[in-house]
């Protein structure tokens, strides 16, 4: 008889869980909300872990909520990611992250001629597009027309 072993991950009293991050992307989801060793409140995450979906990335903050701006990034990379806010230990809401169809100053065009890219005070600014592949995004850069479909977490600004 096989044995049957559960994630499990400790409770949070108050703060954010961001679940059904694509595979891989934890890390990448913790340098976009800014959380360093210098950050202090308790921070767990689990890599790969199985899922219905396949494999995924979850992410627990003690202590934070996410704005609109975090939630944007995040689903730039992972699209079908889900935020979970707690308070007394208890969902108290469940939300997917909303792919932004535009974005402006988050991402660095990887054009190396885009005018984004000079000295000018010009912002990056990019459609974004959901691709065909399940959780890929394109950024469709706004001044070049570069497209960016890979790395998108090593061009956030």
């Amino acid at each position: 008889m096989k044995e049957k072993r559960d994630l499990k991950i400790q409770a949070i009293e108050n703060g954010t869980v961001i679940d059904h991050i694509k595979a891989g992307q934890a890390l990448n989801v913790l340098r976009i909300l800014g959380i360093s060793s210098a950050f202090r409140a308790t921070i767990s995450f689990v890599m790969n872990a199985p899922g219905a979906g396949g494999k995924k990335d979850v992410v627990k903050i003690e202590g934070k909520e996410l704005s609109v701006e975090e939630l944007n990034r995040i689903a730039l990379i992972s699209p079908k990611a889900t935020i979970n806010i707690i308070r007394d230990f208890e969902v108290v809401q469940k939300n997917n992250v909303v792919l932004p169809s535009y974005v402006e100053g988050v991402v660095r065009c990887t054009n190396s001629n885009c005018i984004s890219n000079s000295s000018e005070p010009i912002k990056s600014k990019f459609s974004v597009l959901q691709s065909e592949e399940e959780e890929g995004v394109s950024l469709y850069c706004l001044y070049c027309e570069h497209v960016i479909s890979e790395e998108i977490a090593g061009n956030l600004l």
